[in-house]
């Protein structure tokens, strides 16, 4: 898909009322977000890149991030990868199978 496609452009907007509470400014103007990509199938993949390696906020703003993306009509799937972060593997894995759990199974 193209760079400036709506379903990118839609992301974006959503991603956008993510707040960083210690600054009080969107994830988006604090370019944490990186290489946001959505594909024909509606699948978007993007970096979040905590403000600092030891960002003690980095798990709820990543959980926010993908519960943003995901909440796009028109995206059918969310590949977030953490990097810049002391643990960003660990980060990574646990807000993949946080959110990948079949529907029904409720998410927190």
């Amino acid at each position: 898909m193209a760079e400036s496609s709506p379903l990118r452009t839609a992301i974006l907007d959503r991603l956008s009322g993510v707040i960083d509470p210690e600054t009080g400014v969107d994830v988006v103007r604090m370019r944490l977000i990186e290489d946001l990509a959505v594909d024909e199938a509606g699948i978007a993949s993007l970096k979040f890149r905590p403000s600092s390696a030891l960002c003690p906020l980095a798990v709820p703003l990543a959980q926010a991030i993908q519960a943003s993306v995901e909440q796009v009509q028109g995206v059918t799937g969310v590949e977030l990868q953490v990097v810049g972060y002391i643990q960003a593997d660990e980060l990574t894995a646990l807000i993949r199978e946080a959110f990948d759990r079949p529907q029904g199974e409720g998410r927190s």
